[in-house]
Parts: C-alpha cells; sequence; structure tokens
C-alpha cells in the first residue's frame, strides 16, 4: 500500500496536528533523544535534502549507501524501534524546543509546496538521484517513525 504523499496538504495538516501534541517534556516510548533533539534529527533530513549541511563521505560509504541503506529508506516499509542512526543525524547536544518545532514546521510546508516537479530526480546526497515517490516515502517514513517514537 502506497504512503500518503508529503507533497499532500492534507499530510502535512495531519503532521502538524500531531506536532500539536508534542511538548518539551514528552518522552519517548524507546531512544535517547529528548523531543527537542527528535525535532532537530528530523530537521536534519531537510537540512541534507535542500543542501543547506553537506553529507561528508568517501567512495566506499557512498556504494554501501547506494546498495543497502537506500532500499530501506525509500521503501514503504517503516523503520524498526531503535533503528541505527547514521552519523550525520545523531544529535546529542541540548537544543530550543521551540525554535526546532518552527523549523520543522517550515520544512514540511515547504515541502509540500515544492511539491512532486520539484523534487522529481533529484539528487540525493546519499543515493543519488530519486523519484519523488522515494522522496516522499523518505520523509514521511522519518517522520512516522518518531512520531510513534512519543506517541503522537
Amino acid at each position: 500500500m502506497a504512503l500518503p504523499s508529503t507533497f499532500d496538504q492534507k499530510t502535512t495538516q495531519q503532521h502538524l496536528q500531531r506536532l500539536d501534541k508534542l511538548t518539551n517534556t514528552t518522552l519517548p516510548q524507546w531512544g535517547k533523544m529528548n523531543a527537542a533533539q527528535m525535532l532537530a534529527h528530523l530537521n536534519v533530513t531537510y537540512d541534507l535534502a535542500y543542501e543547506r549541511k553537506k553529507m561528508d563521505t568517501n567512495f566506499f560509504t557512498k556504494l554501501m549507501l547506494k546498495l543497502i541503506v537506500k532500499g530501506i529508506v525509500t521503501s514503504e516499509k517503516p523503520y524498526p524501534r531503535n533503528s541505527r542512526t547514521g552519523a550525520e543525524f545523531i544529535i546529542a547536544d541540548e537544543r530550543d524546543f521551540e525554535k526546532e518545532k518552527s523549523i520543522f514546521i517550515s520544512n514540511v510546508k515547504d515541502t509540500e509546496i515544492k511539491g512532486v516537479a520539484y523534487f522529481k530526480g533529484r539528487n540525493n546526497q546519499a543515493f543519488g538521484p530519486l523519484t519523488a515517490q522515494q522522496w516522499s516515502n523518505q520523509f514521511y517514513k522519518h517522520i512516522e517513525h518518531h512520531f510513534e517514537q512519543f506517541s503522537l
């Protein structure tokens, strides 16, 4: 079954409604991140997608990402709890909850607005060119995984 599209206004509204239930003191069901760190972690995906942050990978790592990780990240299958996190995505320092929440909201809305045409064939720093559906799956799965982590 196809995942909801992150380019659809209805999906954006659903994510933002669920986000409204998150507070700085919401505890995770698993993992080490607090709510602010989780939002910062989600924002890394957008920083990489919009090339506000560069991924520093060698040839071997990039090859492994394309051959092994790409299929996991872009498929419709949900991530298991306590999945391994790439080094670029680890947020160990304290973050400002309201700032990260605001950035996340902006990222989700911008992605919806840019839509399919913007992402169709767009290069992913780790995986190379992706279809718009692969981009959407990547964004949607990541949000869902962490929203479930925080019981949203």
